[in-house]
C-alpha cells in the first residue's frame, strides 16, 4: 500500500512540475510582447512626433480656407 501511495505522489508531482512550467512559458510570453518594453529598448526612437507634423498640417489647412476634417 505504501508503494502505490508513493507513486500516486510522484505523478501528482510530476504533472504539477509541467503545469508550472507551462504556465511560466505562458507568462513569459504575455509579458514579452508589452508596449513599454518596446519603448524601453528604444524601438520607436527613430520615429518623429507625427501628432505635431499632423496637427500643424491641419491648422495650415485651416488657414487657408481648407477644411479641418
Amino acid at each position: 500500500m505504501a508503494e502505490s501511495a508513493k507513486k500516486v505522489a510522484r505523478q501528482a508531482e510530476e504533472r504539477l512540475n509541467k503545469v508550472a512550467e507551462n504556465v511560466r512559458e505562458k507568462f513569459d510570453r504575455v509579458t514579452e510582447g508589452k508596449f513599454s518594453d518596446k519603448v524601453k529598448d528604444g524601438r520607436f526612437a527613430d520615429q518623429g512626433d507625427h501628432g505635431v507634423d499632423r496637427g500643424r498640417a491641419e491648422e495650415k489647412r485651416r488657414n487657408q480656407g481648407g477644411s479641418a476634417r
